[in-house]
């Protein structure tokens, strides 16, 4: 009886331990519009950074999950964040907004104005710090992939861009700056200053190359995170 008392004590031990050193896997959500629903997809941003989790032994170390939704502003992402985001208690949040608040501006779907952008991201911040979760912070790419700032929408990408800096500083968030990528790669590989092709198939949306680079940024900011 004692000796199998002891079986017993001796598995349970056994599993106590290898339980307590199995590594949890740090949950990072995407959080984001249409870029972001793509990314999951095959050759999407986040699908390639599984990939090259995987091929550098790492894949054990982190579950990424994306939630991204055509056509979201920032409101959107206010309004959806306890649901989408704070209940499935992520470790890090990514988020990348802000195409669509000065795409679909002059539509009827209109986006947000600088300031109201800023308060409402403000706001996001602050709900996800107040759960001690980590932020990076994805400035908008391009509506146009000119390198030379001579689109429409260039200056307000800008702008936004710099608010997204700015509240990084202020929040002490990590930014990924895939803005000034995208204008740097454009400067060597779109000498002619095509509107859309290289990094993406309208302007906007990634194509194969455009993934790629987004997965190599993110990579090197989230593996020795």
């Amino acid at each position: 009886m004692k000796g199998i008392k002891f079986y017993f004590s001796s598995i349970l031990i056994t599993i106590f331990l290898l339980t307590g050193c199995m590594k949890k896997k740090k949950k990072i959500i995407f959080f984001g519009d249409s870029l972001t629903q793509y990314g999951v997809l095959t050759g999407g941003y986040i699908d390639l950074l599984n990939k090259k989790l995987e091929d550098n032994n790492r894949q054990g170390n982190y579950e990424l999950l994306g939630s991204g939704i055509v056509g979201n502003k920032i409101t959107d992402l206010y309004y959806r964040l306890e649901e989408d985001v704070l209940k499935k208690k992520p470790d890090v949040v990514v988020i990348w907004i802000g195409v669509n608040d000065v795409w679909l501006k002059s539509t009827v779907s209109k986006g947000a104005e600088s300031e109201e952008f800023e308060k409402l991201y403000s706001e996001i911040i602050r709900r996800l710090q107040a759960e001690h979760i980590k932020i990076i912070l994805v400035t908008p790419a391009v509506i146009g992939e000119q390198y030379d700032n001579s689109g429409q929408k260039d200056d307000e990408l800008n702008l936004y861009s710099a608010i997204i800096h700015k509240l990084a500083k202020q929040y002490g968030c990590t930014v990924c700056d895939i803005r000034t990528a995208f204008i740097n790669y454009e400067k060597i590989h779109n000498k002619a200053n095509l509107v859309y092709g290289i990094l993406t198939t309208d302007g906007v949306h990634l194509n194969l190359y455009g993934n790629q680079l987004v997965a190599d940024i993110m990579y090197s900011l989230l593996a020795d995170k």
